[in-house]
C-alpha cells in the first residue's frame, strides 16, 4: 500500500497498520526512509514560521532555514536512534519483547504518520504566530497524536516480537 494510505489508516487503527508494516519484513532502509521523510516534512513545516520571523525583523530567513535543515536532517535522525533505544528499554521494562528494529519502526513510522498535523501547525504558526490559542491547540494535538501513535506502535511491536 502507498505510504499516504497507511498514514490515513494510522489515524483509524495504528496497531493494525504497524502489524502490516512489521509483516513486510525487517527492512532498515525502509525505516530510515520514513524517518528522513518525516524530518524533511517537519523542516518544511518550519518554513512559514521562519518567514514570519524574517518579515517581522526577528530573524534571517536564509540562515535560520539552513540551521533548521541541518538540525532536522543531520542531528535529529541520530537523536531518534537514541530515542528508539530508550523506547525499547521502556517497553522491555513494561514486559514487552520488542526487537531493536520493532522499536525503530514504531518510532520512525509514528513520526511520519503524525506529520499532517505538524504541517498544519507550521502553517498556523506562520499565519497567526505561536502564541495564538488555535495554534497552540493544534500543537498540543500533534504531540498527543504522536505520543499515542508511538505507544500503540511499541505495544504492537512488543506483541509481534518476531519481526
Amino acid at each position: 500500500m502507498p505510504v499516504t494510505t497507511d498514514i490515513v489508516r494510522m489515524y483509524r487503527g495504528p496497531r493494525r497498520v504497524v502489524r502490516d508494516l512489521l509483516a513486510m519484513g525487517q527492512r532498515e532502509d525502509r525505516a530510515i526512509m520514513w524517518l528522513m521523510i518525516g524530518c524533511l516534512i517537519v523542516f518544511l513545516s518550519r518554513l512559514p514560521a521562519l518567514q514570519r520571523e524574517a518579515v517581522l525583523g526577528q530573524g534571517d530567513f536564509s540562515r535560520d532555514a539552513a540551521y533548521a535543515f541541518f538540525g532536522l536532517m543531520m542531528i535529529a535522525p541520530l537523536m531518534f536512534y537514541g530515542l528508539a533505544a530508550v523506547g525499547r528499554g521502556v517497553a522491555r521494562l513494561a514486559g514487552g519483547r520488542t526487537s531493536g528494529f520493532g522499536a525503530r519502526l514504531a518510532l520512525f513510522w509514528s513520526w511520519l504518520a503524525a506529520t499532517p498535523l505538524i504541517l498544519f501547525y507550521g502553517l498556523l504558526v506562520g499565519m497567526n504566530g505561536a502564541a495564538a490559542a488555535g495554534t497552540q491547540a493544534i500543537g498540543l494535538l500533534w504531540v498527543v497524536v504522536f505520543a499515542v501513535f508511538w505507544v500503540q506502535s511499541l505495544r504492537e511491536a512488543s506483541e509481534n516480537h518476531d519481526a
